[in-house]
């Protein structure tokens, strides 16, 4: 696979899969991996394909998380990250690593904001619970069936 066809594959998968996998390093040193709302999936959130769209090349990824839980805590301390993407039925695996931001910005959080995220955030967009993760991946590789691919994102 040429790494145009990686970058290819890659947003494809990330464009499909049904969750992303977010693991951070608490302050013990212990990796931790949950299951993230897959934002950039294109079937689930239509009305974000235009936020995405500008970031194909450099594979930008945005989360939403509860202020008050360890995934912020865990950044702050270490804000090394990687992010998993994958359809298991296919042996299709593709992690992105890089160092992850929390963002402050209101109308970032109003522009990802989706309609029954008030169970979530009661307040809205501007929930003082609610923090918005930001990801440009550095590096990334994976899996396309038996073949392996890597390759570096710049900016």
């Amino acid at each position: 696979m040429t790494e145009q066809q990686a970058r290819q594959f890659a947003l494809e998968l990330m464009e499909a899969a049904p969750a992303a996998y977010l693991s951070t390093v608490d302050t013990d040193g212990s990796p931790h991996t949950r299951a993230m709302l897959n934002l950039r999936n294109r079937q689930q959130y239509p009305s974000l394909i235009g936020l995405f769209a500008p970031h194909k090349d450099d594979f930008l990824v945005y989360f939403t998380t509860n202020t008050s839980s360890s995934k912020r805590e865990h950044i702050r301390a270490n804000p090394a990250i990687c992010v998993y993407y994958c359809n298991p039925a296919q042996f299709h695996g593709l992690m992105f690593g890089g160092v992850a931001e929390i963002v402050d910005d209101s109308r970032l959080k109003a522009a990802i904001w989706q309609e029954g995220w008030e169970s979530f955030y009661p307040s809205g967009p501007d929930d003082p619970d609610h923090t918005v993760l930001r990801l440009a991946p550095r590096i990334a590789k994976g899996w396309h069936g038996e073949d392996r691919f890597g390759f570096s994102v710049h900016k």
